[in-house]
């Protein structure tokens, strides 16, 4: 049967749930909000099937737990991964994070096709939400609610302002201030927070030490990262690489040298990502002197590499502006 994760850290927001079953004041919305790989998602599907075993005898738990695990709980609906042309059209995995019906995004024009939650994703999600639940509870889980489009943002607005009886809506965001006001507003807010480096220790035990320090380093208070460089060598095999360049950037006087670091800059995606992330981290083991200096223009590159400016010439300035 599937085991949903153990959940490392974020104590007082499991404490605070626990008391809204145990008072029988359980809101209608929640609002999970803070930085990726924090466990939101992890948190939330915790929660609901706690919801959902409620009034169920002893004999029915076991049932649950695994259609729960299976995304085949008639109570539960889930919308993470979707649909998109050209990046994720593997019904199959879209299937191991989402059961709400995803057809129409591969028929309809091209905007439908991004990551976006547009509004025919909030009315195919509407129509299930009016089918009739077997429980005490129903759940319906959303990743990253800031996707929604305007008018699917304004759609999902109206269910929240008359929900379907029994109904409990959880959903996350990265970014609490992209939501309608009137939708934070409705959902009771919870705010994850990066764990401590001692919470992190459990999640690395089985690591070396060299490997411990370096991920708690990288993940910066996420344990999902921290799991994710944990249970995959490689990935965790390319992020040393990319943060020793970014060490080499830091500690070479060399201007060509510099200048051939940053040409992953040159291009929008992953690998440009990367390196910037990891510019941000090895600048923080340097010395107070350095990071003074070198943080202002740090942070411009970050600012100009999010705009349609010339992606080399931002790369090029900074090489010549740090010191």
């Amino acid at each position: 049967m599937p085991k949903l994760p153990d959940i490392v850290g974020h104590e007082r927001q499991l404490l605070e749930l626990a008391r809204d079953i145990e008072s029988g004041n359980i809101a209608h919305a929640y609002l999970f909000s803070g930085r990726r790989h924090l466990g939101k998602m992890t948190v939330a599907h915790r929660f609901a099937l706690q919801l959902l075993l409620i009034g169920l005898p002893e004999e029915g738990r076991e049932q649950a737990r695994h259609d729960f695990g299976k995304l085949t709980h008639p109570d539960l609906l889930v919308l993470d991964q979707l649909w998109i042309e050209g990046v994720q059209e593997d019904w199959e995995q879209i299937a191991r994070t989402s059961n709400v019906p995803q057809v129409h995004r591969a028929k309809k024009e091209k905007k439908a096709k991004t990551d976006s939650i547009g509004i025919e994703d909030i009315r195919v999600l509407q129509g299930r939400l009016l089918e009739t639940g077997i429980g005490v509870w129903r759940c319906c889980v959303i990743r990253s609610a800031e996707r929604m489009r305007d008018e699917a943002a304004n759609a999902f607005l109206k269910i929240l302002e008359e929900p379907p009886p029994g109904l409990v809506f959880l959903l996350t965001t990265q970014q609490k201030s992209s939501l309608l006001p009137t939708i934070v507003s409705r959902a009771r807010g919870i705010p994850f927070h990066p764990l401590s480096r001692a919470a992190m220790q459990p999640l690395l035990a089985d690591c070396t030490e060299d490997d411990r320090q370096f991920i708690v380093h990288l993940a910066q208070g996420a344990p999902g990262i921290a799991t994710l460089l944990r249970r995959d060598p490689d990935a965790l095999r390319t992020r040393r690489l990319v943060h020793a360049r970014a060490l080499s950037f830091w500690r070479t006087p060399a201007l060509g040298e510099r200048m051939q670091i940053l040409v992953p800059l040159h291009k929008r995606g992953q690998e440009s990502d990367d390196l910037l992330l990891h510019l941000a981290l090895a600048l923080r083991g340097e010395s107070p002197d350095i990071i003074r200096r070198n943080a202002p223009p740090l942070a411009r590159l970050a600012d100009g590499l999010r705009t349609n400016a010339h992606r080399q010439l931002l790369a090029q300035e900074f090489a010549l502006s740090v010191s």
